[in-house]
């Protein structure tokens, strides 16, 4: 599209950035943004609509509509059609509002004269913010151009939402000093006090309108550039170690050298924006369309010009990673999201995390609760509002933050750390005693790992053993596959530590959240359903086959325990120990020391198996629930979907029923059966799956004590015969588990 020298957007930004300099208050400035936007578009009323909660817009600067609905007009997400902008991000543009579906009259706004509406969300990559609006009495439609001027009018005045340009003097920067609470969702459990530390802090655009459009054009094509060369120093070192990072860079380096894309910014820098506003522009026009586009291919590319859009951001403004803040004492991490490789370069410093996306079924999320540290997922807003240094709280059992807390709740945690703190004491005692209930039954505690850095916790937390090692996570944190030697040496160091208590070894479980970065990935639609774990190792034979070499070379004579992840049907199994069978033949015959003792099994993740024949639970030598995994198949519920997940529970009368079958059938093959997953590590559910036949049961460290320390203090038959009481009538149990321990002064 040709340059329009004297575009409405042109003209517009100019006038606009005259009004911008002016000094005026947070109110003034925006009357008189809607007083210049109105008469430039020689339109009688223009408006503007900001969010004042999550889901409540209200009209916050009007020239043409009534004085007296500022502040006190109001409307949901959704409501009219100003809401309606706002909830689809997309344009209304209209010569006959009250013909539009969804429209809404507002009496004390007065706004009954007017009929065309033109509404443009004003958004930042990707979020909106509230809507901007123009009116007319006549019945027209605005031309592109003029709605063009008002998309780039909203991009400003988003940066300059941002930026606390609207509030009244006195309260500019003051939304950074306030308290502050956030509520999210749980990731895992636990309460501690840190400050703030933001993993990419967000780019700072400043200079939305720029003066000098030849000088901005010149500075655009000098980054792009410096953006070229970056990418091919990448692809240079990346072609000799990797190839399919090399064929990732490589559509780096074809979208980086889009001239559309380049041409797009090009265009908005002669309309009057930065170069900077006119990436972020661009950046924010792509986070639109990732939102609508279905095909996962186009996602991805979408994805990829998001990623260079940013990357372009911080060449031209150096606002790199790298900011130069030091880390806290007490370092809680906030971020959008952080995948596992870039939170295990922090190492366990961390102290909590903090994430505005995320899930609890994300290894991020899994690597937090190895560590043990609190963390929320899903704080809306935290990034914006946070500043390194802060002060902060995070309460991962209710799942809430509070930023900058006043000194009541500062108070309150940490009385409540304190308590905490002498609990943990108090389990430290138990730490050498066996978790034994009253009426005699043993229960064996191991702990999940997936780091040497984890192995400590083996001593300090009273662990028997290592119920599940996660060997998925030291080829997630690579840029390549690992050697067979590098595994083996890590494998025999993690047995030496364990200093003769038994380490389940779970076969690689890649797949669904689990991407490797080197390994292509695949185009599912349900990828937690598709290609994953004991799939990619069977399709993939050379991969097991060195995994289990490194295994076998590793125990080097001491005994050795395997389990193969993700098995459905027997035929999976058989198949899996078949390879198994090949390499000990051939380290035999090499003259390797071959494990004094194998013990080999499976985990049962999906419903499938535990329908099973018997002759299938005989032929394995052990078997490990996993309990994340079956939850979500048993009730269609995909454990990373928070609108779902938490509608199921263990305590379901038809779970109950399947855990029972399962439990009943290993009992009748001989075959030593164990639970792992987020439930282990819960006191109730403990008890409960403890209660219902279970006698090893597999957790994260921290977990160890508060379950031990219940489990000991109550008869497990009696938990059995009122499990069963509730179950049989198809009751929900929990409530009254719950209440019956409370009465006996165990909770």
């Amino acid at each position: 599209m040709a340059a329009r020298d004297e575009s409405e957007s042109r003209k517009l930004l100019g006038r606009l950035r005259a009004a911008l300099a002016e000094s005026s208050a947070g109110q003034a400035r925006l009357d008189g943004i809607v007083h210049l936007i109105a008469g430039s578009m020689q339109a009688e009323v223009c408006s503007i609509y900001l969010f004042r909660d999550t889901d409540t817009l209200e009209l916050c600067a009007t020239e043409g509509l009534m004085p007296s609905a500022v502040h006190r007009t109001r409307m949901r997400l959704g409501e009219g059609l100003v809401g309606r902008v706002a909830r689809n991000g997309g344009i209304i543009n209209t010569p006959n509002a009250p013909s539009e579906p969804g429209f809404r009259y507002m009496p004390e706004t007065g706004e009954e004269r007017y009929s065309s509406f033109c509404g443009v969300p004003i958004q930042r990559l990707g979020e909106t913010l509230g809507v901007l609006v123009v009116q007319t009495k006549t019945q027209r439609e605005l031309t592109s151009d003029e709605v063009y001027a008002l998309e780039v009018v909203a991009m400003v005045l988003a940066e300059m939402a941002e930026l606390g340009a609207f509030a009244a003097p006195e309260a500019q920067g003051q939304s950074h000093r306030k308290a502050l609470m956030i509520r999210g969702v749980s990731g895992q459990e636990g309460t501690v006090k840190g400050h703030v530390f933001i993993h990419e802090p967000r780019v700072v655009v400043t200079n939305a309108v720029a003066e000098d459009p030849v000088a901005e054009l010149s500075r655009l094509r000098d980054a792009v550039d410096n953006l070229r060369f970056q990418i091919d120093e990448m692809l240079d070192k990346a072609r000799g170690m990797n190839t399919e990072q090399a064929q990732v860079l490589d559509t780096y380096r074809m979208l980086a050298a889009s001239r559309s894309w380049l041409r797009r910014m090009e265009e908005d820098i002669t309309n009057g924006l930065s170069a900077e506003a006119a990436v972020e522009r661009e950046q924010t026009s792509t986070r639109n369309r990732m939102a609508q586009v279905e095909d996962a291919y186009l996602r991805d590319r979408l994805h990829d010009l998001d990623d260079l859009s940013n990357r372009l951001l911080r060449i031209l403004t150096g606002q790199g990673k790298d900011t130069g803040a030091e880390m806290p004492i007490d370092p809680i991490l906030v971020a959008k999201n952080i995948g596992p490789g870039e939170l295990l370069e922090y190492g366990k410093i961390i102290r909590g995390i903090v994430l505005e996306e995320g899930s609890v079924g994300s290894h991020a999320a899994i690597v937090a609760r190895a560590w043990a540290i609190p963390l929320v997922i899903h704080a809306k807003g935290i990034v914006a509002n946070a500043l390194n240094g802060d002060p902060i709280i995070i309460d991962g059992d209710q799942g809430n933050v509070h930023l900058r807390p006043d000194d009541a709740i500062s108070r309150a945690y940490t009385e409540k750390i304190a308590m905490q703190a002498r609990a943990l004491e108090r389990y430290a005692s138990l730490r050498d005693l066996p978790a034994t209930t009253t009426d005699g039954e043993t229960i064996a505690l191991h702990m999940n790992a997936g780091l040497m850095a984890d192995l400590p916790s083996l001593q300090s937390s009273g662990a028997e053993g290592v119920g599940l090692f996660r060997t998925e996570l030291q080829f997630i944190i690579r840029n390549k596959m690992p050697t067979r030697s590098e595994l083996s040496a890590l494998y025999a160091r993690i047995t030496d530590a364990a200093a003769g208590k038994r380490v389940v070894f779970r076969t690689l479980d890649i797949g669904s959240d689990k991407v490797l970065p080197y390994l292509k990935p695949q185009d599912e639609p349900n990828p937690a359903m598709g290609w994953r774990a004991i799939r990619v190792g069977l399709d993939k034979p050379g991969i097991l086959r060195m995994q289990l070499q490194a295994l076998l070379r590793a125990a080097n004579g001491r005994p050795l325990t395997i389990m193969f992840p993700f098995v459905a049907q027997p035929a999976e199994y058989w198949a899996a120990r078949a390879a198994l069978d090949k390499v000990i033949a051939r380290e035999k015959i090499l003259g390797h020391n071959l494990p004094a003792q194998l013990e080999v099994g499976v985990m049962l993740e999906t419903p499938s198996l535990a329908f099973a024949p018997l002759a299938f639970f005989k032929s394995i030598d052990f078997l490990s629930v996993g309990g994340n995994d079956l939850k979500q198949f048993f009730f269609a519920a995909d454990r990373e979907n928070e609108r779902v997940r938490r509608r199921y529970d263990l305590f379901d009368p038809a779970y109950l029923s399947l855990i029972d079958m399962i439990v009943g059938k290993c009992r009748a093959a001989g075959t030593s059966v164990s639970f792992c997953g987020e439930d282990a590590g819960r006191p109730l559910e403990a008890l409960a799956l403890a209660a219902m036949g279970f006698r090893t049961l597999s957790m994260r460290p921290a977990s160890i004590g508060p379950i031990k320390h219940i489990l000991r203090r109550v008869d497990l038959s009696a938990v059995r015969m009122l499990i069963d009481e509730h179950r049989m009538r198809g009751e929900n149990p929990r409530a009254a588990l719950k209440e019956w321990l409370q009465e006996s002064d165990v909770l």
